[in-house]
């Protein structure tokens, strides 16, 4: 019978690929990047949830390597990432360095067999790899074949976080979307940058333009990532093939408008959504109101709705602002805000993490 049973466990995990995490009080967890405003946001969440670490191995350039920081009651020094360095013994990798260190990185440790939870473009659009969030589709965590888990861009996870449950109650036919996007998903240098700007503009002194093209400070900046030959910008063909593949709603028509905002934290969206079917705003408020992780915060009476500046440090996505489009049939428009360190980047990651051990 116990030979049997091995046979059955061996066949699936050669057909569906599972990555079968060994059952254990506590993991060796690692962090690529532990220096960063992920990573460090990435400390503060495993503590905050309890995850059940056993070792932890932080990591980072030369510049940070040395560096103390705390986790669940320890310390813990940040070594210098090396070609050289060892992952011997590690169950976890969550990687939110540069796209290269994922690159360089990735592959390896999946392939001797570490889970690496990814937050880079690297492999976001391999086959091979599941795009994730939990709420939307856990699912996917069924078949990893390279032993990798990549997370959506910062802005596709709180879009596909609203779209789930109109698409669920009424179907989907088309998303209009433009984001609001802060500062921090860029990283620590140009927060740094938008207040030693803001400083100097308001002591009347020059300002220094390193991290963006443009002053950030009192402005908008109509481009995030870099210009593609057909005048679309990286951020909005990220947007709309992860969130295609993420649904997997291949044919879907979703278009994106990517601006960069001086705020810290927080991606807000305006998103336009043409349904199959009616739907009232009462109706897709109740359908979003129902989806985990989604709080509705919606009244026009009272001036209610989300901003960057109550949703951020929070884990949930807010949805306000919704409406019906009578400029088109079956329309619906509606503002969504999420802080884009913790459920766009760190907090879902840990998510998966928390899926796999289960």
């Amino acid at each position: 019978m116990r030979v049997l049973i091995s046979i059955v466990v061996v066949l699936l995990v050669q057909r569906w690929n599972v990555i079968m995490l060994k059952k254990k009080q506590a993991y060796t967890v690692a962090i690529l990047g532990a220096t960063g405003a992920v990573g460090k946001e990435s400390l503060e969440i495993l503590e905050e949830r309890n995850f059940p670490i056993e070792t932890l191995r932080l990591f980072s350039s030369k510049r940070s390597a040395g560096d103390v920081l705390s986790c669940q009651g320890k310390e813990y020094k940040v070594e210098e990432l090396t070609e050289a360095s060892s992952f011997a013994g590690v169950d976890i990798a969550f990687v939110s360095a540069t796209d290269t260190i994922s690159r360089d990185y990735g592959a390896r440790l999946g392939a001797a067999g570490v889970v690496v939870i990814d937050d880079s473009a690297i492999f976001r659009m391999d086959p091979d790899v599941p795009l994730v969030v939990p709420e939307v589709n856990a699912a996917a965590l069924r078949s990893m074949k390279r032993g990798i888990v990549a997370i959506p861009n910062c802005t596709t996870t709180p879009l596909v976080m609203a779209l789930k449950p109109l698409r669920d109650i009424a179907g989907i036919k088309r998303v209009v979307v433009t984001t609001f996007q802060s500062v921090s998903g860029t990283g620590s240098a140009a927060m740094d940058e938008l207040v030693d700007q803001t400083k100097a503009l308001m002591a009347f002194q020059d300002v220094k333009v390193q991290v963006y093209p443009y002053q950030i400070a009192f402005n908008l900046l109509p481009q995030v990532g870099s210009f593609g030959d057909g005048g679309d910008c990286s951020e909005e063909v990220k947007i709309v093939q992860e969130t295609r593949k993420i649904l997997e709603m291949p044919s879907l028509r979703v278009t994106a408008t990517t601006v960069r905002v001086p705020v810290l934290r927080c991606h807000s969206e305006a998103i336009n959504v043409e349904l199959e079917r009616p739907l009232k705003a009462n109706d897709a408020r109740a359908a979003l109101a129902e989806m985990p992780g989604v709080i509705v915060y919606d009244d026009p009476v009272k001036k209610l709705y989300p901003m960057p500046f109550d949703v951020s440090g929070k884990d949930d996505v807010y949805v306000g602002r919704v409406r019906v489009d009578e400029s088109i049939t079956n329309g619906l428009n509606l503002w969504v805000v999420s802080d884009n360190l913790r459920k766009g980047a760190a907090l879902n990651a840990v998510q998966i993490a928390e899926c796999l051990i289960q």
